[in-house]
């Protein structure tokens, strides 16, 4: 009996670890795959009608964010529910609309559409795109990390343009949520 045991425990760990692997590839699979979705949504709706990336989508496409110097173009979606954010970054409705005069926040995951922000550095450029198709070219002005209890952040204007990007931090936590957040404030080209 141990000896079939013994000989099986190597598949189990194997299968084991594979389900771990799967398991963990499936939430950056979907996060990329939903940008997909997205990108068609976006494309098919004009400056008046929101179109769902898919039929139960509880979101919509209201902005674009481009990055050029880390490569990233992404599809901002209405709202920050967990269901938003588990497909693309979310706006936040409280916020000022994208590109519109105030602060603009948008959240995101920190290990899929927000990983980038651990490498961005002051004096980058952030372009942001609404659905009317107005574009705002964000210039980053500087990043902290703030505890989750801190919101002070969220009402800062201190330009008539501001562009505010939020994600939990560490960037490397094994667990997610945690009491920390990363957040980076970008200044309109306009206001500097």
């Amino acid at each position: 009996m141990k000896l079939a045991l013994k000989n099986k425990l190597p598949v189990i760990l194997l299968v084991l670890a594979l389900w771990q692997l799967g398991q963990g590839s499936y939430i950056y699979l979907k996060a990329e795959l939903a940008q997909y979705l997205i990108a068609a949504a976006w494309q098919e709706q004009d400056k008046t009608t929101q179109i769902k990336p898919w039929p139960w989508a509880d979101t919509w496409p209201v902005a674009r964010l481009v990055v050029p110097q880390h490569k990233v173009d992404q599809y901002v979606l209405a709202g920050v529910s967990g269901e938003a954010l588990a497909f693309g970054p979310g706006h936040v409705f409280s916020s000022a609309a994208p590109t519109i005069s105030g602060n603009t926040i948008i959240a995101a995951h920190r290990d899929t559409h927000f990983s980038f922000l651990n490498a961005l550095k002051k004096g980058e450029l952030i372009t942001l795109y609404n659905r009317k198709g107005d574009r705002r070219d964000y210039i980053v002005q500087d990043m902290r990390v703030v505890d989750k209890e801190d919101v002070d952040w969220i009402n800062a204007e201190d330009y008539q343009y501001q562009l505010t990007l939020a994600t939990c931090y560490p960037f490397d936590a094994i667990q997610a949520g945690g009491p920390l957040r990363y957040v980076v404030r970008a200044v309109s080209l306009a206001t500097i």
